[in-house]
């Protein structure tokens, strides 16, 4: 025994005189999912405002990727026409967190114990969790729907500003409204007294799922229309808005980037506050703090925008209420 620790000994020896490398620290790993975005937006350096807003708040928290974390990226490329199929594989690699941009839903039904920051609709409606201040499980994170009001509040504000709505075209992907915003959405249309007319896309969607489902619910007698909050609504807001134009709809969108290519008027969650708050969940997993202990949190910040050469050319004018409440508008 003691020659062989001697010679473990000399071994050591030489191999730190030779300068043998020691293997390197495995670095703490994020998953970040999202199946209707492309990876090339998922960097720091990204043309997409919020990954920045993420990173730029994970670097501030000491996490820098290939320095002190590593991230993994599941994108648009990985689907292959399967998110359950693209989850599974995400789970297989047993990540030490998951940024979920959607799809949280199959997460929740592998019964996984991988640590999950969503970013979601209505978490208890959808099933996620059971309370919002105390998760409980292995998902936390951040919803941007608080229901049948802000569905509700969308509408009103279209028809405040469009009174003849009636007939009203809702746009957004088949999984979201099977798994909560149907309900939602159902509820708000009751409440406001509009006939909703339901096109869904299946995803993962393409510009064309979108200039089909528009020109279907124009046909189908739609008078206005509201493009639900599908990250790709976001990717494709060019095409989407070019295709609102030519169906000569008023349109109220969910993100303020659409009205700034020439969308009527949307009413926002705060995308940019809602990643600072992924990456604070972010590094607290990555720090040792179980999920189910970390509140869900629950958009607070609404912001309306409009665009006034947009409703110029529809022959819409925004009534002075509107244009006093708008947090942003477009001459």
């Amino acid at each position: 025994m003691k020659r062989r620790a001697a010679l473990a000994a000399a071994m050591s020896i030489v191999g730190a005189s030779r300068g043998f490398a020691q293997p390197a620290p495995k670095l703490p790993r994020l998953a970040i999912v999202s199946p209707s975005e492309p990876i090339s937006l998922m960097v720091e350096d990204s043309s997409n405002p919020y990954y920045r807003v993420l990173f730029e708040s994970l670097r501030r928290r000491g996490w820098i990727e290939g320095k002190t974390f590593a991230v993994e990226r599941y994108g648009q490329e990985h689907v292959g026409g399967s998110q359950p199929a693209l989850f599974e594989t995400v789970l297989r690699s047993k990540p030490d967190v998951v940024y979920a941009i959607a799809g949280a839903a199959f997460l929740k039904a592998a019964a996984t114990a991988v640590p999950v920051v969503a970013l979601s609709g209505d978490p208890i409606a959808m099933g996620l969790i059971q309370n919002l201040a105390r998760p409980g499980g292995n998902i936390t994170g951040m919803s941007v729907d608080v229901g049948p009001l802000l569905h509700g509040k969308r509408i009103e504000l279209l028809r405040e500003t469009f009174p003849a709505v009636s007939e009203l075209i809702y746009v957004n992907l088949r999984t979201s409204w099977d798994a909560f915003m149907g309900a939602a959405m159902r509820a708000a249309a009751e409440q406001t007294g509009v006939r909703l007319l339901p096109k869904l896309i299946d995803a993962p969607a393409s510009e064309e799922d979108y200039r089909r489902a528009i020109v279907e619910g124009a046909r189908a007698g739609g008078n206005a229309i509201m493009i639900g909050d599908s990250p790709m609504a976001l990717r494709y807001r060019a095409a989407i808005v070019a295709a609102v134009a030519e169906a000569k709809l008023p349109a109220m969108y969910t993100f303020p980037e659409s009205v700034g290519a020439g969308g009527l008027m949307a009413y926002s969650f705060d995308l940019k506050e809602l990643n600072r708050r992924a990456a604070e969940n972010i590094d607290a997993i990555l720090r040792g703090t179980h999920p189910g202990d970390i509140p869900y949190y629950q958009a607070t910040t609404f912001g309306l925008s409009i665009n006034l050469a947009t409703a110029k050319a529809q022959g819409i004018a925004f009534p002075p209420a509107i244009l006093g409440r708008a947090d942003q508008v477009i001459e």
